[in-house]
């Protein structure tokens, strides 16, 4: 008996990606060759030795940066971010290099300054170009290929407004194949509601070379039908591609990857990968500081008043769930005269017989929240996230509604999402609580740092307002 070969599937590296290194590579070149012939200092003998090891480290940078993702739908203030990131980290390690090296004697600072502003000014020019064309390209139907999609669904009508959103893959659509009747099927939008028909029309069409490259978006559970019809194509010379229903599922920053050629989904993921999470800490570790700067006069006058107007610590540390739902120990100013952190807790209400004199100012004005600057600062917080809630209210809510462990898939947060849009003070009903976890799952899908910024600059008039605070 033979034994099975061995089956693996390999990532496709894109034209485009390769594309854009180049181009990138040759917005280094082009700013050594312009400083050049604008600086006669800078022709040096060390030139082209820099020129190399500076494309081979910015193409390093890039990589942790995110540089070379798939940015199509994306904005491109986001894109130009990533490069200036990896440039300025290039710029950074070269110098380091140059400490260590002889080249460092060879080329002057403003050279190098000079250089270091042309090349991510020449990097964002031919990105722009590239997006321009790609999108002048597919309007006038240049290297594109006809596709279309098996199965009229939610899935299939998602896929099509990726692809044509996704202008580089110079594909244009023909339209939808199905045998179900339409009662069984999606209703299509205006804009590309093309039905042509049965899948032995798309047989047809794919062996006359009218169709070629075809998205599989059957559910999975329909394998014998995918089966068959990928047995017909066979005869044909068209691209296959099965996409997975995996909306079926409650998908929560899901990336793909590949293990020894097997690829991997993941359902549930932490979003701060890579430049992402370093980015989101150092803006973190940056306001926090600003903060706290600003704030150390008030919170040792808030301390003291505290101490004055009633019995007890000046701090209450309550135990929290943080990331990946591992405990932390939040700190607050102490505004009420119990401490509860225990099994049960009890929410805050309105007009609580449980604040201090000066608990309820403290609470509505959310001047409470100011010792968390320390669990910022430490790690164990993030300025923006979930709010963490006691781990009696983790374990209750847990129970009670799908999907409400996933909000500690990031670092807790001062302020969030949920709080920004109205989720705030008591949530004595589910419903509120739902509402709460939904923005919360919103905000990991939809992470980005101008989210982050925004949230913090809408959470000062949301605290001026005071509504639904005590």
């Amino acid at each position: 008996m033979g034994s099975t070969p061995r089956q693996s599937i390999k990532h496709q590296e894109r034209a485009p990606r390769l594309l854009m290194k180049a181009l990138d590579a040759l917005a280094i070149l082009a700013g050594l060759l312009m400083l050049i012939c604008w600086l006669p200092e800078f022709n040096s003998k060390s030139t082209i030795v820099i020129s190399l090891v500076a494309i081979g480290v910015f193409h390093m940078s890039a990589e942790f940066a995110g540089v070379y993702r798939d940015w199509n739908g994306i904005a491109f203030e986001r894109e130009s971010v990533c490069t200036i990131i990896a440039w300025v980290m290039t710029f950074f390690f070269l110098n380091v290099l140059g400490q260590f090296s002889l080249y460092s004697t060879e080329l002057s600072g403003r050279c190098l300054l000079l250089w270091f502003t042309i090349t991510p000014v020449l990097s964002l020019s031919f990105r722009m170009f590239y997006r321009w064309y790609f999108r002048w390209s597919k309007d006038n139907g240049i290297n594109s290929r006809n596709f279309a999609v098996v199965g009229i669904n939610d899935l299939g009508i998602h896929l099509v407004r990726n692809v044509n959103a996704a202008t580089d893959l110079g594909l244009n659509f023909l339209g939808y194949y199905d045998d179900r009747p339409e009662t069984r099927t999606s209703k299509l939008p205006d804009d590309i509601s093309i039905n042509l028909g049965k899948l032995s029309k798309l047989i047809e069409a794919a062996k006359n070379g009218e169709v070629d490259v075809i998205f599989i978006t059957l559910p999975m559970r329909a394998e014998k039908r995918i089966r068959s019809l990928i047995q017909e194509l066979t005869d044909t010379t068209a691209s296959v591609y099965i996409v997975p229903d995996l909306f079926v599922f409650q998908l929560l920053n899901s990336r793909w990857t590949d293990i020894q050629g097997l690829p991997v989904v993941s359902v549930f993921e932490n979003p701060f990968y890579g430049i992402d999470g370093i980015l989101k800490r150092g803006v973190d570790v940056a306001l926090a500081i600003s903060a706290l700067a600003i704030a150390s006069f008030p919170m040792a006058l808030i301390a003291l008043a505290i101490k004055l107007t009633s019995p007890g610590p000046v701090l209450f540390r309550q135990k929290r769930y943080g990331l990946d739902g591992k405990e932390i120990l939040v700190w607050k100013f102490r505004s009420m005269k119990v401490q509860d952190n225990g099994d049960v807790v009890k929410q805050a209400t309105k007009n609580d017989s449980r604040l201090t004199s000066i608990g309820g100012f403290l609470r509505r004005s959310s001047l409470d929240e100011l010792p968390q600057i320390f669990n910022v600062l430490t790690g164990k917080m993030s300025l923006v996230g979930p709010r963490p809630h006691a781990n009696a209210h983790n374990e209750f809510y847990r129970s009670q509604i799908d999907g409400y462990m996933l909000r500690h898939k990031v670092k807790p947060g001062i302020t969030g999402l949920a709080q920004v849009n109205g989720c705030r003070g008591e949530t004595e009903t589910i419903d509120k609580m739902e509402k709460r976890v939904k923005f919360d799952h919103q905000y990991i899908r939809e992470w980005s740092i101008w989210l982050d910024l925004r949230i913090i600059a809408r959470t000062f008039s949301v605290v001026f307002s005071r509504e639904n605070a005590y």
